[in-house]
């Protein structure tokens, strides 16, 4: 029998920062929306981080996502037909494909830091300054120092 504190019941941490996240996601989106990037939804902001501004393949794609080649190759392919992503020959490999973001890819990652920093200071006029500060760095403290992964779409798939 838990011995915790029947007010604050453990697992409601958990709920408290999963809802967080989703609203700012939500939010994000919904605002990438409004700047002319409809159809961006969540798991595809991994995925272009995953690619980054050097490109990668599919293989590599798949393994930072945490994802099988062929999921991360679905992904590729709706991206590709949205215009955020094309796939190119490889320079030092003939063999390979590259996967790379187009201007439309690299301009939803640039819109996207944007509206983060706007909806931190939404956070920021509700909470305080002093408060949102405070909880990123108790989220520090208590999360591994490489905690910024990105096979997330991975993890909750499994």
């Amino acid at each position: 029998m838990s011995t915790g504190n029947p007010e604050r019941p453990g697992f409601v941490l958990p709920l408290l920062l999963l809802a967080g996240f989703r609203s700012v996601v939500d939010d994000l989106h919904a605002e990438l929306a409004r700047q002319g990037h409809p159809e961006l939804r969540p798991a595809h902001g991994f995925v272009l981080q995953a690619v980054g501004v050097a490109g990668t393949t599919a293989s590599d794609l798949g393994q930072r996502l945490g994802v099988s080649k062929q999921a991360a190759g679905k992904t590729v392919d709706r991206l590709v037909a949205l215009g955020y992503l094309e796939r190119a020959d490889d320079p030092a490999d003939a063999r390979r494909k590259l996967i790379r973001m187009t201007e439309k890819g690299v301009d939803g990652l640039r819109r996207s830091v944007t509206i983060f920093d706007a909806l931190r200071e939404r956070w920021v006029a509700r909470l305080g300054a002093d408060r949102v500060a405070a909880l990123e760095d108790d989220l520090r403290a208590v999360t591994p120092p490489d905690s910024f992964r990105l096979d997330v779409p991975g993890w909750f798939g499994n």
